[in-house]
C-alpha cells in the first residue's frame, strides 16, 4: 500500500508537473495569438493605404496619360493648322498678288477702298465663329471677303449659306 502511495504521489507529482508546463505552454501560445492578431490588424491597416495609394497614383497616372494625349492632340492641331496655312498660302494666295481681284481702270489712281482677306483667313473666322457661338454660326459677307473665294467654299460644302439671307454663311458643322 505504502508503495502504491508513493507511485500515485509520484504520477501526481508528474501530473502536477505536467499541468504546470502546459499552463505556461497555453499561457505562450495565447500571448503569441495576441501578437498575431496584432499584426493582422497592423497588416490590414497597412493594405487599406497601399489600396489607397494605389487608386490615387493610378488617378494620377490615368491624369497624366490623358495630359499627355491632350498635349500631342494640340501638337497635332498646330501642325494641321500650319499645314493648311502653308496650302492656302501657296494655292490660294491673295487676289491682289496675281493681278486677278480687280481690274484697275486707266488712268485711276485710286485705290481699293476695302482690303481683301484670305482664303485662310476667311476659314480662321469661320471656324472661330463655329466654336465660339454654335447657336448662331452665320458670318456676313463683306466687301473684304473676295466673291471668288466665297463661291469656292460654297460649292465644295465647305460653307453654307444662310437659308434666309443669302449675304451671310456659316462653316460647315463637320465635327457633328
Amino acid at each position: 500500500l505504502q508503495k502504491v502511495k508513493n507511485d500515485l504521489e509520484m504520477v501526481l507529482s508528474t501530473v502536477q508537473s505536467k499541468n504546470k508546463k502546459l499552463r505556461e505552454d497555453l499561457k505562450r501560445e495565447q500571448q503569441w495569438h495576441v501578437e498575431q492578431l496584432q499584426i493582422v490588424d497592423v497588416l490590414t491597416g497597412i493594405e487599406e493605404e497601399m489600396k489607397n495609394q494605389v487608386v490615387q497614383f493610378s488617378e494620377k497616372r490615368a491624369f497624366q496619360e490623358l495630359k499627355n494625349k491632350m498635349l500631342k492632340l494640340r501638337t497635332y492641331k498646330e501642325e494641321l493648322l500650319n499645314a493648311l496655312g502653308e496650302f492656302l498660302e501657296e494655292h490660294f494666295p491673295l487676289p491682289e498678288e496675281d493681278g486677278s481681284a480687280k481690274k484697275k481702270k486707266k488712268n485711276s489712281s485710286e485705290e481699293p477702298a476695302v482690303e481683301l482677306i484670305t482664303l485662310h483667313e476667311i476659314l480662321e473666322i469661320l471656324i472661330n465663329k463655329l466654336m465660339s457661338t454654335p447657336h448662331e454660326p452665320y458670318l456676313t459677307i463683306s466687301d473684304s471677303f473676295w466673291p471668288p473665294y466665297i463661291e469656292l467654299l460654297l460649292r465644295y460644302g465647305i460653307a453654307l449659306r444662310h437659308p434666309e439671307d443669302p449675304n451671310r454663311i456659316r462653316l460647315e458643322a463637320f465635327h457633328q
